[in-house]
């Protein structure tokens, strides 16, 4: 099995390395994926799932921290 990191950038996207496949809702398959993938966080991306740097106009903040716990996914049972 191939690594895949996903880092969250300072007031950016999250950085998505490694082999990785971008699954929508319906099981499609987004087109066209390259190493690495920046995918929006701050929901202003004009070409959402991906980052476009709409977060830079939109004065996006986040700035998350390994430190804190991770949730409980809500896909667990």
């Amino acid at each position: 099995m191939t690594k895949v990191t996903i880092r969250a950038l300072k007031n950016g996207p999250y950085e998505v390395r490694g082999e990785t496949s971008l699954i929508d809702r319906r099981g499609g398959k987004y087109q066209g994926q390259k190493d690495p993938l920046y995918l929006c966080r701050c929901g202003k991306s004009k070409n959402r799932p991906y980052c476009d740097g709409s977060h830079i106009k939109a004065g996006f903040q986040a700035e998350e921290s390994a430190s804190v716990p991770a949730p409980k996914s809500p896909l667990s049972r």
